[in-house]
């Protein structure tokens, strides 16, 4: 957002804004209901009983991952409580693992169906794309670009995102919690590398390969 504020075109920062709150009312409440979701199919109903199994945007708005989204592109919601020990259906790591990567799989398949919609939109537009409807192709490449790119950070092997859970499952139970202890600290530490722009070079890089995986899936349209 604030990189569509200092280019001064009212336009883009309208387009941008419109495609944050999509972010924000949409793709992540599919990202943490996905969360949820997988918990309670897994056997554990934590989740639901707080009411995080839901669509519900302001269910899962946090007030800094939101500011985050708003000002930077990068940003978080709740987390979403789970325990593993109630999921009965597999071992305990083994659910912290299907749980947290539902989540940024939850991005990677909304991401799909932005594209398929946006691309559908290019092809009914014809040569002649109205101006209303360029605008619209517009916004939903914004929101693919930033849905993929948070998928991407969610898989970064480090608590407190998703991508650690995956990671941790595969290590001694000891090294886990003693990674643990310094979570509050790597999230700080991340937060600012990604702010001052530091990290973001290699993640834009995966986004932009993850881009053109679902372009050419979706070649048959376009």
């Amino acid at each position: 957002m604030l990189s569509a504020i200092r280019t001064g075109s009212m336009i883009e920062i309208i387009l941008t804004a419109f495609s944050l709150l999509v972010m924000l009312f949409v793709v992540f409440p599919v990202h943490e209901c996905s969360h949820a979701l997988a918990a309670k199919l897994l056997g554990d109903d934590t989740a639901e009983r707080q009411g995080r199994l839901t669509l519900n945007p302001f269910a899962h708005l946090d007030i800094m991952g939101t500011i985050g989204i708003l000002a930077f592109g990068i940003g978080w919601a709740k987390p979403v409580p789970v325990n593993p020990s109630r999921c009965r259906k597999v071992s305990q790591k083994a659910a912290m693992a299907i749980t947290a990567a539902a989540g940024p799989m939850a991005n990677f398949v909304s991401s799909l169906i932005f594209m398929i919609i946006m691309k559908v939109l290019i092809v009914t537009s014809g040569d002649n794309t109205p101006d209303a409807l360029y605008y619209i192709i517009f916004a939903l490449r914004i929101i693919i670009e930033i849905d993929l790119f948070n998928g991407v950070f969610n898989l970064l092997p480090v608590p407190p995102f998703d991508g650690s859970r995956v990671f941790f499952a595969f290590l001694p139970t000891k090294y886990y919690f003693s990674i643990m202890k310094y979570e509050r600290y790597i999230m700080i530490a991340l937060l600012i590398l990604m702010w001052t722009g530091i990290l973001s070079i290699p993640f834009s890089l995966l986004s932009d390969l993850l881009y053109s995986l679902l372009d050419l899936i979706t070649k048959f349209i376009c």
